[in-house]
C-alpha cells in the first residue's frame, strides 16, 4: 500500500524553543515557519509485512493463493515517509477504501 500526499497535519509548534540566533536570543517556532515546504511532495508507504521466497515459488503464484507475511493479525504496521520509518499504525476501513491510523510516532530511528 503506497500513496503520495502533501496534505499534512502539523503538530502545534507555538512556543517551542529553537537554537539561539546571532544575538543569543531564543527564537519561537510557528507553523508558518514551515510554509516553504508545504508543497514538497513526499512518498508515504505503509508496510503490512514482508515475505521471502525463491523465484521458482514466486513464478508459481496465481490468483487466490496466499503469501504468508512476517506479521501477526493486529500487529502494528510500519509507516515510512521517503524511506524513513516515522510511525506505526493500524489499517482502518474508511467507507469503501483502506486507510491508516497512526498509533505511535517513531523518533530518531532511521531505516
Amino acid at each position: 500500500m503506497t500513496t503520495q500526499s502533501t496534505d499534512v497535519q502539523l503538530p502545534e509548534l507555538e512556543g517551542q524553543k529553537v537554537p539561539a540566533d546571532q544575538n543569543g536570543e531564543e527564537a519561537k517556532r510557528t507553523a508558518a515557519d514551515l510554509e516553504a515546504v508545504f508543497d514538497v511532495p513526499v512518498n508515504v508507504s505503509a508496510i503490512l509485512g514482508k515475505s521471502t521466497m525463491e523465484v521458482s515459488k514466486l513464478l508459481k503464484l496465481s490468483s487466490g493463493m496466499v503469501v504468508e507475511l512476517d506479521r501477526k493479525i493486529g500487529e502494528a504496521i510500519d509507516i515510512y515517509v521517503n524511506d524513513r520509518l516515522v510511525a506505526r499504525g493500524e489499517v482502518v476501513l474508511v467507507e469503501d477504501r483502506l486507510g491508516i491510523t497512526m498509533t505511535e510516532i517513531v523518533k530518531g530511528e532511521r531505516n
